[in-house]
């Protein structure tokens, strides 16, 4: 019996990238495909970016890593820029998203012990994803995700997503709930988009019950919702914020940023990592995070993100196949009424790269913020087509 090399924890297409330049990746055998799906929101600056290639250059050729027993100087840089963008009092580096939830996880339960709680407990909403470590795991309203890797941590508690009365609910019958973790959109979930003032009454019921609200902004982040947090466009502020993906351009890092009450729960000896917020990485960020803001490329992820969604609208969105096309800045989805799992394999053939979500029902698109007029018309025009072909329209 042989195996593969690498484990098989993923199921990939047959395809193997050579180089990428702006919003196009090359294969090994020359084919170009339009990227659509920026890495899963992480390449927002597109593919070989000036300003990240020249900073990763310059920061390798000086100083790559030194350990968190040192000051270090970039890392501090991004904190005061992450800091003046989102409003929130500090942060905390590390590798991914994931690890950026574990560390709001810590800082929720470390927050209820402060207050006297045994057991502190944390409400998850179903249909979320925070990951798959196995805190994050647990937390994550997947059970396809989470079968398998039992016993899970426990400590959650699940309410429906963008159902605040239930959240209250959960709040009366519990008195060890000392926060709330949720995502403004739900992406692995298929683009799910709640009501508009549901952030701020999960703000309203935190401050009146002396809990945290923790935004998991790992997708949302980094400009790809309209503003560089999803949250800023609620007039609110979180205790805890995570972000990740989108926010290195490929490089790994992740951020955990918290305010007020929440940005006193640690102390030295209460949570590290090794590489996190090293000079590389954060050399990399600081380039994405400033070529975002001074590029004013969120506000073009809410423009254009408007123009694809209205796109498709035009052109598939009366056919009965499609259920919903819906939309936040870059996080795009066309809902259709039965599965399409292969129409990842077909875009893919088609020279365009997206990827099927929430049940295989959801064509999600992730474009980098860079995307040109001229190159979202062809991601319209070529999608459009494929789903067409797909759901035997023509």
């Amino acid at each position: 019996m042989s195996t593969q090399p690498v484990m098989n924890t993923y199921s990939r297409l047959s395809v193997a990238f050579d180089h990428g330049q702006g919003c196009w990746l090359f294969d090994t055998d020359g084919n170009k495909y339009l990227d659509a799906l920026s890495g899963i929101a992480v390449c927002g600056l597109g593919h070989a970016h000036p300003a990240v290639t020249t900073a990763i250059s310059e920061q390798a050729s000086q100083l790559i890593h030194t350990s968190n027993l040192y000051t270090i100087t970039n890392q501090e840089r991004l904190a005061e820029r992450l800091t003046q963008i989102s409003g929130m009092d500090n942060v905390f580096f590390g590798n991914s998203g994931a690890e950026a939830n574990e560390a709001a996880i810590k800082i929720a339960r470390k927050f209820g012990h402060s207050k006297g709680i045994d057991t502190p407990t944390i409400i998850v909403m179903e249909g979320s994803f925070h990951g798959r470590t196995m805190a994050t795991l647990s937390a994550t309203g997947n059970r396809s995700a989470q079968a398998g890797f039992e016993p899970l941590v426990g400590g959650f508690v699940r309410a429906p997503y963008n159902d605040a009365a239930a959240v209250k609910n959960i709040i009366a019958n519990n008195a060890n709930v000392v926060a709330i973790l949720v995502e403004p959109i739900q992406g692995e979930g298929g683009i799910v988009i709640p009501a508009d003032d549901y952030l701020n009454q999960l703000r309203d019921i935190c401050d009146a019950n002396d809990l945290l609200l923790m935004l998991d902004e790992v997708q949302t982040g980094n400009g790809r919702t309209g503003t560089y947090f999803a949250y800023q466009q609620n007039g609110i502020l979180p205790d805890v914020v995570t972000t990740a993906k989108g926010l290195g351009n490929g490089v790994p890092i992740g951020a955990c940023l918290a305010s007020g009450k929440a940005a006193t729960v640690f102390g030295p000896g209460n949570h590290g990592s090794t590489y996190g917020g090293n000079p590389l990485c954060c050399a990399a960020a600081l380039a994405v995070v400033n070529t975002i803001t001074e590029e004013k490329l969120d506000q073009r992820a809410a423009e254009l993100g408007n123009k694809i969604a209205n796109g498709f609208r035009d052109q598939i969105g009366n056919a009965s196949y499609v259920k919903e096309i819906r939309n936040k800045g870059l996080m795009l989805a066309i809902e259709l009424t039965e599965a399409g799992t292969e129409l990842a394999v077909l875009s893919k053939v088609k020279g365009v790269l997206l990827n099927v979500t929430g049940g295989g029902k959801v064509v999600r698109m992730l474009p980098p913020l860079i995307m040109s007029d001229t190159e979202a018309e062809l991601l319209v025009n070529t999608v459009s087509r494929i789903i067409k072909v797909y759901m035997a329209d023509e």
